[in-house]
């Protein structure tokens, strides 16, 4: 079960990331960079190594998902992670642009 802490989404100049303020003052996040009005390149996830295994890199990737979802938006996934995540969820097959 995730810490029941928010996601955020911060995105300056064409570059952006869903994040989470984690009690010890570190962060995990999703990095993306816009392609364009309607797409983002999901280009990393990283969780601090104490905080892993506590379902926070999915929390961010499924945060983005039902971003994209509400906002009419595609996912191109390069992380590997979000690679992953692609895979376990067929039901988030017409998110993904490539």
């Amino acid at each position: 079960m995730p810490l029941d802490l928010p996601v955020e989404n911060e995105e300056h100049n064409g570059r952006g990331r869903y994040v989470m303020y984690l009690p010890d003052g570190s962060e995990g996040e999703m990095t993306y960079v816009r392609r364009d009005a309607t797409t983002i390149i999901a280009d990393h996830t990283g969780v601090p190594p104490q905080y892993r295994g506590q379902g926070i890199a999915e929390k961010l990737v499924t945060t983005a998902m039902n971003d994209a979802r509400d906002k009419g938006q595609k996912i191109v996934p390069v992380c590997s992670y979000v690679v992953a995540q692609f895979r376990r969820h067929p039901e988030w097959a017409d998110l993904r642009a490539d």
